[in-house]
């Protein structure tokens, strides 16, 4: 089936035919609906620390941070700001020239609002000798959606949303980046020093660097630290063939392979690239300008220290089986298994084996919010491949939808994951774990695309924070919505919480 052609592709994307062979396969075979056991919830699966545990876990993040530890931020910042402004590039190849939607008419008579308005207003002054004001006045409002999209305006359709204008301040606005360098500095350093690891698209790569040279020094003055900005990009080997409906490989005009990114899931080979004993995870539209911060700082430092917390009672027991553990030992680390970490044994034998099993292998927190219709992945406890049960978050397309009972659990569930993370990679030894060890194969999907008007299939990896990270010990904090805004539409920086 693969050409010559087709091998000197896949060695120069660093993917083996047996890859391809299992993804091609995977195609044809699909993939399995996870099997559910319920719907996590306060007092099965989340935690609700109360004011006395929340400051024991500061405290236990502060001690620990002044360990000497290394701890990172990590950003996934490589998605394209155009789903931001579908709206508008409707608006401007519409049939019709003044703001019509509702969507269209709130965009125009709030633009004053957005920290942008300065450079957009500059640009059409540039382009049409005209701000926006007077464009606006003489009903020329698709010049000033124009100028904002385009590149030879600000080019905002095309830019990723990392360096998109967000937040306005006295000293001028600031992108979500420079906001995560705020937020790095202001929880997670150490040591005198921030680590933030930016995961780019190749063609913004460049862009994010003069950015980041442009803006550090300032933050860095400001805060009183030295910062160690760091960027990766998806790995072309993480990328997956596409296939015609029929399972058979999708080619190109020119014969060649269509290959895709594989999704977020890929990341995982960039965070298994970290060196950090403590790694958080926040998705690039998710901040806050800084009177609104002290939220996301409290309660980050809170599910940062449930982490170390737990972790240093996993690594306590592990010394034990290392020593040759009691019955009595085994009993209390078999109680820490299914009541701190979640884990149902459902029968199997819990010994040393077991629990060894258990207590050594990657460990993430994940702040989870009240469940208010924003889209996202919910808490779940959910059978693991080895008849185990254990915290999960799973996407709706996990979940078998002619399940009615499976249903009824996704739409009750009274929370969900804003990709809130705070991520343990090293074990009681030191030494890292290889986290695609810990992904499951099995929960990949499978979308429906198409390319110059044909139809094809795609495939998702497991996503990096359901499938890819299946087999670590998982446990769910709730935290206050406050600390959840991501930016979805460009109206939504018009939202309170963005002003």
């Amino acid at each position: 089936m693969l050409t010559q052609q087709d091998l000197k592709q896949l060695a120069q994307k660093g993917i083996s035919e047996q890859q391809i062979e299992t993804q091609l396969g995977q195609f044809k075979t699909g993939f399995p609906f996870l099997k559910l056991e319920a719907t996590a919830a306060i007092g099965r699966g989340i935690v609700a620390p109360n004011d006395i545990e929340r400051k024991h876990y500061i405290d236990a993040w502060q001690q620990y941070k002044a360990q000497g530890k290394k701890v990172v931020k990590f950003v996934p910042a490589s998605g394209a700001a155009s789903r931001m402004f579908k709206d508008m590039f409707a608006f401007v190849d519409a049939d019709y020239d003044k703001p019509t939607t509702d969507f269209e008419k709130k965009y125009f008579d709030n633009i004053v609002k957005f920290a942008f308005f300065d450079e957009l207003d500059a640009v059409c002054q540039k382009n049409n000798g005209k701000g926006i004001r007077a464009l606006k006045s003489e009903g020329n409002y698709k010049a000033v959606a124009a100028n904002m999209l385009t590149a030879e305006g600000l080019n905002y359709g095309q830019l990723p949303k990392g360096l998109l204008l967000f937040h306005n301040y006295p000293e001028g606005p600031r992108t979500p980046m420079e906001e995560h360098l705020v937020e790095g500095a202001l929880y997670a350093a150490s040591n005198g020093e921030a680590h933030v690891h930016f995961t780019v698209s190749h063609e913004h790569m460049e862009l994010f660097k003069q950015k980041v040279a442009q803006k550090a020094d300032f933050y860095a003055k400001k805060y009183g630290i030295e910062y160690d900005i760091t960027f990766s990009e998806q790995k072309p080997s993480t990328d997956t063939v596409a296939a015609n409906p029929d399972g058979t490989p999708f080619r190109n005009s020119d014969g060649s392979l269509l290959f895709r990114p594989g999704g977020h899931g890929a990341l995982i080979e960039n965070l298994n690239e970290i060196e950090a004993d403590v790694i958080f995870v926040k998705n690039i539209d998710n901040v806050v300008p800084d009177r609104l911060k002290s939220d996301t700082v409290i309660w980050k430092q809170i599910i940062a220290g449930v982490l170390v917390t737990l972790q240093q009672k996993a690594f306590e027991y592990l010394r034990i089986l290392d020593a040759g553990a009691t019955d009595a030992q085994l009993a209390e680390m078999a109680k820490f298994v299914r009541e701190n970490l979640c884990t149902d044994p459902k029968g199997q034998k819990e010994d040393a084996d077991y629990l060894r099993g258990k207590l050594n292998r990657p460990m993430r927190v994940c702040g989870v919010v009240k469940n208010v219709g924003e889209p996202g992945g919910g808490p779940f406890l959910t059978y693991n491949q080895d008849g185990t049960v254990s915290l999960q978050i799973l996407e709706s397309s996990q979940i078998d939808k002619s399940n009615k009972e499976y249903m009824e659990m996704f739409t009750q569930g009274t929370h969900f994951n804003p990709v809130d993370l705070v991520c343990a990679v090293k074990d009681y030894k030191g030494n890292a774990f290889d986290l695609p060890k810990f992904v499951d194969p099995t929960t990949g999907f499978i979308s429906q695309k198409s390319k110059s008007g044909k139809e094809l299939q795609a495939l998702e990896l497991p996503g990096l924070w359901n499938g890819a990270m299946s087999n670590w010990s998982t446990v769910f904090v709730e935290v206050p919505l406050a600390t959840f805004n991501p930016v979805k539409t460009v109206n939504d920086l018009l939202r309170d919480q963005h002003q």
